[in-house]
């Protein structure tokens, strides 16, 4: 099987979506040296992906692994990024997490909390499909809009 192969039986097919393609960007941009130029979008972000066998041999608690931090960091970090394209404010990510794997993430433009998520099982952060991570991505980023829409003057504050 080749790496195409085996990354759509893992994920399916790669979906148009202007969030993955925004989390491409935010990845991309960690390579300074340009060790991932060669790999294609969805090598760059095959670690999102986990199966159910996968998630079902994780132990229930475990402390977050930093790669698991930063892929969950970036995540946030393109949500942010497509939302300041989508309606012009910034909006920055903060999160709070302890090492059980617990804690909170939000997103903040001008004085407007956008985006208020509680973390669980941070260890296995992943999504079952490419479609379920444009999914999850895009939901968050069209209802975090539409606060700074109902709310414009503490978006823009």
């Amino acid at each position: 099987m080749t790496d195409t192969q085996t990354l759509t039986a893992r994920g399916g097919d790669w979906p148009d979506s202007a969030f993955l393609k925004q989390l491409v960007a935010v990845v991309r941009a960690e390579d300074g040296h340009g060790a991932w130029d060669n790999k294609t979008d969805p090598e760059l972000l095959s670690e999102f992906i986990l199966t159910a066998e996968e998630r079902r041999d994780m132990p229930i608690m475990g402390d977050p692994d930093p790669d698991t931090v930063w892929r969950l960091e970036k995540f946030y970090a393109a949500i942010g990024l497509l939302i300041e394209r989508q309606s012009g404010c910034m909006a920055t990510p903060m999160s709070k997490f302890s090492h059980e794997g617990f804690g909170r993430m939000v997103l903040i433009a001008g004085k407007l909390v956008v985006l208020s998520k509680h973390l669980r099982d941070i260890h296995r952060f992943g999504f079952a499909s490419w479609a379920k991570l444009a999914e999850a991505g895009e939901k968050l980023t069209a209802d975090a809009v539409a606060t700074i829409e109902t709310y414009p003057d503490a978006a823009r504050a």
